[in-house]
């Protein structure tokens, strides 16, 4: 059984008690969406869904957290019994996968009786934040390199063994080729890449000790060539090169360290000068999305970058101002008041509008209005269940990814720059805000 069950702010069962015990079980409506961007984004990349739905379908207290709650004095008998019990049943609308959102969108929407959405709030904002946060951050970092391919080297920088294989998950989502960490590999069915460790070429007599040796055992490897002399490194590469004549079967050369721009090109021109102009360059050594779109733009002649610590932390947003809202209770609008905690009342859609393939709009509206556009928000599970045919595998999620990506406007993604895309509330929306407001403070 999942442990998710107590993956839950304290306050979370205190409510649910309350719910209870008043008979408060009447249904509901909870919002998920980011109030503000952070400052480096012009958009986020929806993510996490698939986890967080498998997570509320194994939704069970076992004996063993029935016991705990109940060490705590916070819970009476009645209420333990039916937490035994305990099923999700409502339904979850979402934005897919890979798909770009904005301020104040709704990119999920639960709709249960209220304990049901509430117990599942700690658990809704850890899951998609987190893969959205990260998801969001690699899509700048491959589109910094422009179509050279992205290997995520981020695990043990990551905050810990779950952001890492989650983190993973993301990224290819967003569209990083592969990763190194073998249990997200084998977790959601990744690509794996690998090269060798400065500690190998160390342990050897020799560089070219450690060269020949090594790639013995891989034929087709990748050589690390800076632990001593880079360029030296790469000569001895073709060195191995002309020893194995037709055997030499390595696929690249990584360069960690020093000035990649000149070094990738120096290491370039070696590997043409001696015919092995197969031979990939691999760069690494804390690379994020602003070093290599300079790397990339100036023509360095890098074929794959690996990034570790920036992108498996988005080191430069590694949080950001999301919340899940209560925004209908027993067929009534509900909404906070409070300053700059803006939340829009009732279940909602959001189209997008698009002009010659490109994404012009969004419109937040009340859910049942059918304006222009496509609408994002579907149903992912009905009645505690997965919709089956919304169901799809990673590669199509990351193709969603791709074509909504392509399908903003250039501004919008241009690293550096500060446009804002333009999101708009229907008219019927901002009605029923303004009257929701006013019943609310009557």
């Amino acid at each position: 059984m999942s442990s998710s069950a107590l993956f839950a702010d304290l306050y979370e069962f205190a409510m649910l008690r309350a719910y209870f015990e008043l008979g408060m079980n009447a249904q509901a409506t909870f919002s998920l969406f980011v109030r503000k961007l952070p400052p480096q984004r012009n958009f986020l990349i929806a993510a996490g869904l698939d986890d967080l739905l498998h997570e509320i379908e194994q939704l069970r207290f076992e004996p063993k957290h029935i016991d705990y709650l109940g060490s705590l004095k916070i819970a009476s008998q009645p209420f333990l019994d039916w937490l035994a019990d305990f099923r999700f049943s409502g339904d979850i609308y979402a934005m897919r996968e890979g798909a770009p959102f904005f301020e104040n969108e709704p990119i999920l929407e639960v709709v249960a009786p209220i304990a049901e959405a509430q117990l599942i709030e700690t658990l809704v904002l850890n899951q998609i934040g987190l893969q959205t946060i990260l998801a969001s951050k690699a899509a700048r970092v491959v589109a910094a390199a422009r179509g050279a391919s992205v290997v995520d080297f981020g695990a043990r920088r990551a905050q810990g063994m779950d952001a890492a294989t989650k983190g993973a998950r993301a990224f290819y989502i967003a569209g990083v080729e592969s990763t190194s960490n073998v249990a997200a590999g084998q977790a959601y069915g990744l690509p794996l890449a690998g090269t060798m460790a400065h500690s190998f070429v160390e342990a050897c007599a020799s560089e070219m000790d450690a060269f020949q040796s090594f790639s013995e055992v891989f034929p087709d490897t990748t050589l690390l060539v800076d632990t001593y002399d880079t360029l030296e490194g790469v000569k001895k590469v073709v060195a191995l090169a002309k020893a194995r004549g037709p055997n030499f079967n390595i696929r690249a050369v990584r360069l960690d360290s020093g000035d990649l721009d000149m070094l990738s090109r120096q290491t370039r021109r070696i590997l043409d000068d001696a015919g092995l102009t197969d031979v990939q360059i691999v760069a690494s050594g804390g690379l994020e999305e602003t070093r290599i779109d300079a790397l990339t733009s100036g023509g360095a002649p890098i074929d794959v970058f690996g990034v570790g610590t920036d992108m498996a932390a988005s080191s430069d947003a590694p949080t950001f101002d999301i919340a899940y809202k209560l925004t209908e209770y027993a067929g009534e609008g509900r909404m906070k008041l409070s300053a700059g905690k803006r939340s829009l009342p009732g279940r909602k859609q959001v189209f997008r509008e698009f002009r010659d393939g490109v994404a012009v709009r969004d419109v937040i509206a009340r859910e049942g209005e059918a304006l222009p556009g496509v609408p994002l928000l579907q149903p992912f599970m009905l009645s505690g269940r997965r919709v089956a045919e919304r169901s799809c595998d990673l590669p199509q999620m990351r193709n969603y990814a791709k074509e909504q990506l392509a399908a903003l406007p250039a501004q919008l993604k241009a690293l550096g720059s500060h446009a804002r895309f333009d999101v708009a509330i229907s008219d019927e929306l901002a009605s029923y805000e303004r009257e929701t407001r006013a019943r609310l403070i009557d």
